[in-house]
């Protein structure tokens, strides 16, 4: 599929060191905003309390979450899980009270706002046994029910942080092997730093911003480093295939002319996977609102580095046609008219 044809190539490297300079600023700023801001972890690193409460029909997100904003507890994420009468609500640990009151507070209080009280019931389980459970009543009926209550102390915070480190370093390891075999070290070193370059742009604008950094924003940054080595590799792969086709052509050359040729594939794929993402912005909720923001700025960002960072670096390091060709490959000349690939066709 073609959206438009280039008849020229772009010297894109003509421009490299200016926007290399550019993303040096950019990338220095992130990592000192990541150091005097640092990153604002959600619960699921710092530990806090976790409440399900189900209501009896279809819960009013808005209502539920002016009523515990209402509470100064901090910041509260609320959302649906399952069906839309369930809800999950997240707050962060409170010096000096315990998590089981803190949760029984918060239950009355949205017990409250439905007019009903909240009563100690007992209630015999599947096995046997006797307990009390706080309900809501309002006229013999139970308007919302509360499911479940859950403590996330800061230790398993630590070690989802701990599994997230990990995570993203044998991503980064699995790549860099994952290039050098398939095509040259310079390209995996190059492509490394171009995708690195668009994790701390990310971090920094979260530590800019204070946006919460939760479990669901470090699968984006996941996802952002996979969407992007996939936008260097087939930039690499178009430059190892000008190399064979284009004898008399210099690596910059090739390089310029790889990153043209791949420009209509480039607005298809980014576009469309961007309008998707935009359509999780728009309306996908907070659930999926920084997850959204971080896939956005990944995106862009990755289409930027692709082009300027990965195949500058590796122009730097020195690519050369004998490090991707092996043996004798026939010439072609750029204007051979029986060449079929002749000039920048996209």
């Amino acid at each position: 599929m073609e959206f438009f044809r280039i008849r020229r190539d772009i010297p894109f490297m003509r421009h490299a060191l200016v926007f290399n300079a550019i993303s040096a600023l950019t990338f220095v700023a992130a990592v000192f905003f990541l150091v005097t801001r640092g990153l604002h972890f959600s619960i699921e690193f710092t530990g806090g309390t976790v409440l399900e409460v189900a209501y009896a029909e279809s819960a009013d997100l808005e209502k539920v979450r002016q009523t515990v904003e209402a509470m100064n507890l901090g910041e509260v994420q609320v959302q649906n899980f399952g069906t839309s009468r369930d809800v999950l609500i997240r707050m962060p640990v409170r010096a000096g009270q315990k998590q089981s009151e803190l949760a029984g507070q918060v239950f009355g209080q949205l017990c409250t706002a439905e007019q009903g009280q909240v009563q100690v019931r007992q209630e015999t389980t599947a096995q046997g046994e006797s307990i009390s459970r706080p309900a809501c009543l309002k006229e013999a009926q139970e308007p919302l029910r509360l499911s479940r209550t859950e403590f996330v102390g800061p230790s398993v915070g630590e070690e989802l942080a701990l599994d997230g480190a990990k995570a993203l370093a044998f991503v980064v390891i699995g790549i860099m092997v994952y290039l050098a075999i398939r095509f040259e070290w310079k390209f995996a070193v190059a492509a490394i730093v171009a995708n690195l370059h668009d994790v701390i742009i990310i971090l920094g604008f979260f530590a800019f911003f204070q946006w919460e950094f939760s479990l669901s924003v470090l699968a984006a940054v996941l996802a952002v480093l996979g969407y992007s080595v996939n936008e260097s590799v087939v930039i690499f792969d178009r430059i190892r295939e000008a190399f064979r086709k284009y004898r008399k052509l210099s690596t910059t050359e090739v390089i310029d002319h790889a990153i043209t040729s791949t420009m209509s594939r480039t607005v298809i794929t980014h576009g469309s996977t961007q309008m998707m993402v935009l359509s999780m912005l728009l309306f996908g909720g907070p659930t999926l609102h920084y997850f959204a923001v971080a896939l956005t700025i990944g995106i862009l960002f990755g289409i930027y580095s692709s082009v300027f960072v990965a195949a500058a670096i590796a122009m730097w390091l020195g690519v050369r046609r004998e490090d991707l060709i092996k043996g004798g490959v026939p010439t072609r000349d750029k204007d051979d008219p029986s060449d079929p690939n002749a000039g920048a066709v996209v």
